[in-house]
């Protein structure tokens, strides 16, 4: 049972997480941010990990904290949800492509917490959801214990430069946690050994 239910709380932010690696793409999510819930539904649905979301925040000021915020507790679930990590696939990797936007996600469950992206290449809003954003999600959740690359390999319009890069990371993430039955019960290093 793959399953996870976090929470996190600080002066800035109010976030209870429950998930399921195993699931089927479900999920019920209220950032109170329009564009940052359609960006988890998308991560929700393409990874298949069942994701439930209830987040509030001081939005008034910036969207940076919860969207950090949402980031971190996320991969703390996800490191929670994979337990002694054995038999897990370990890489993935995707390209997806939306109309003229082209993204390659790839990721390592490492251990060893490790960001590369050319998102910064890009700026500006997408409904008020500022482009940078992206990066500060990526980049959160990589720091527990995730090497994330993201290259956006075409692109013009913002919103599906964003949504592929979301996706392909999804669809790369759902790679990585998947169990492979030809190594059961196996850590997939040659050290025998994933850091936490």
């Amino acid at each position: 049972m793959r399953k996870c239910t976090h929470s996190r709380e600080t002066r800035e932010t109010h976030i209870q997480l429950e998930l399921d690696l195993d699931g089927k793409g479900i999920f019920e999510i209220n950032t109170g941010i329009g564009f940052f819930s359609h960006m988890l539904e998308t991560l929700s649905k393409h990874s298949l990990i069942d994701l439930k979301i209830d987040a509030s925040g001081d939005t008034h000021v910036d969207f940076h904290h919860l969207v950090e915020d949402c980031a971190i507790i996320f991969g703390q679930a996800v490191i929670k949800a994979l337990g002694d990590k054995k038999g897990i696939r370990r890489f993935g990797q995707a390209v997806i492509p939306l109309d003229e936007a082209l993204v390659e996600t790839v990721i390592d469950i490492s251990g060893r917490p490790h960001y590369e992206s050319n998102l910064t290449q890009y700026s500006g809003d997408i409904h008020g959801f500022n482009f940078e954003l992206a990066d500060v999600f990526f980049s959160g959740f990589a720091g527990n214990g995730f090497t994330v690359h993201i290259h956006v390999k075409n692109g013009r319009n913002l919103h599906h430069i964003m949504e592929s890069a979301f996706k392909s990371f999804s669809r790369a993430l759902r790679m990585a946690v998947d169990i492979d039955s030809r190594i059961e019960g196996i850590i997939p290093s040659a050290k025998d050994f994933i850091q936490v």
